[in-house]
This record gives C-alpha cells, sequence and structure tokens, in this order.
C-alpha cells in the first residue's frame, strides 16, 4: 500500500511541475530570422505569431522572395520554439520523456 501513496504522491508532484511549466511556456517568446534579418517573426509559447518585422530593403524586392522570406523566418521560429518547449518540458519531468507524448508545435 505504501508503494502505492508514493506513486500518487509522484504522479501529484508531477502534474504540479507539468502545470507550472506550461505557464512557463505560454510566457516563452523567439524570434525567427531570415533574409539576414530582413525579416523576423517573433512567436510566443503556443505558436501564435505576435510580431514580424519587415525591412524597407527587402520591400523593393518581388513579392514572392518576401512571401518565401516571411515563411522561411516563422519557421526559423517554429524551431526554435520547439527546442524551448522541449526544454521546459524536460525541466518538469526531470529529463524523463512522457511516451506518446508530443506538444502540438
Amino acid at each position: 500500500m505504501t508503494d502505492f501513496s508514493k506513486i500518487l504522491d509522484k504522479a501529484k508532484e508531477l502534474e504540479a511541475k507539468m502545470k507550472e511549466s506550461q505557464e512557463n511556456i505560454k510566457k516563452i517568446r523567439v524570434e525567427g530570422v531570415s533574409g539576414s534579418n530582413s525579416v523576423k517573426v517573433v512567436l510566443d509559447g503556443e505558436g501564435e505569431m505576435q510580431k514580424i518585422e519587415i525591412s524597407n530593403e527587402i520591400l523593393q524586392e518581388d513579392k514572392s522572395i518576401v512571401e518565401d522570406l516571411i515563411v522561411a523566418a516563422h519557421n526559423n521560429a517554429k524551431i526554435q520554439l520547439k527546442t524551448k518547449t522541449s526544454e521546459e518540458i524536460s525541466k518538469a519531468t526531470g529529463g524523463f520523456g512522457i511516451p506518446g507524448f508530443k506538444w502540438p508545435l
């Protein structure tokens, strides 16, 4: 019976750490760049775009080039967000992965 009690305590502890981790993830901000910093995209911890900066020089380019640079900056930010999110989850789980659990990013 004591073992079951310990398991429940650990589960509650992990749940509290995961809730804290989720709150910390919401506060994350990452910046993705492309075109030698001509396009910058800022995403929050939930993957929502918060800001986009486009240099005046890049606006002189063809529309399709600007569109490609925006996509590239967004993808760059998304990669950084996945990394930071994984780091935060690792802190909460003590480095143990949760089998079958995947963040929707």
